[in-house]
């Protein structure tokens, strides 16, 4: 199972239906997932929750006029078929509209981080 695609598209199906937050399973890669889309204006904020299964709540951020930020995604590396990519090599979403999540040795990263940087890694998605 592809936990990292239930999590996107969970934030998808409550974005369309206009739900303030969202519960997810917590993970580590998870929440520097959800830090990376903060920090991109993607979701508004997130916190941790405690507990025997610890969660994920995000909270989903929406334009002034009540828009959803988040318009599509894309899964890039899946379980089954990894995708790797040297820092030349990182496509581009939407011609630079989007953006490119890459997991480098350097951790969670955007597209343009990583080529400023100089680091290729395994892309994990494209969201627009």
């Amino acid at each position: 199972m592809d936990t990292i695609a239930n999590m996107l598209q969970t934030i998808i199906n409550a974005q369309r239906v206009n739900k303030k937050r969202v519960a997810v399973p917590y993970s580590r890669f998870k929440e520097s997932l959800a830090r990376l889309l903060q920090e991109k204006g993607l979701l508004a904020s997130l916190r941790v929750q405690e507990g025997a299964r610890s969660q994920l709540i995000l909270t989903l951020a929406y334009t002034e006029a009540g828009k959803a930020r988040i318009h599509g995604l894309k899964r890039l590396s899946r379980p089954g078929q990894r995708l790797y990519v040297s820092a030349g090599d990182i496509p581009y979403s939407l011609d630079g509209l989007g953006v490119v999540v890459v997991s480098t040795s350097k951790g969670l990263m955007d597209d343009g981080r990583a080529r400023k940087e100089g680091v290729g890694g395994e892309l994990v998605c494209e969201i627009w």
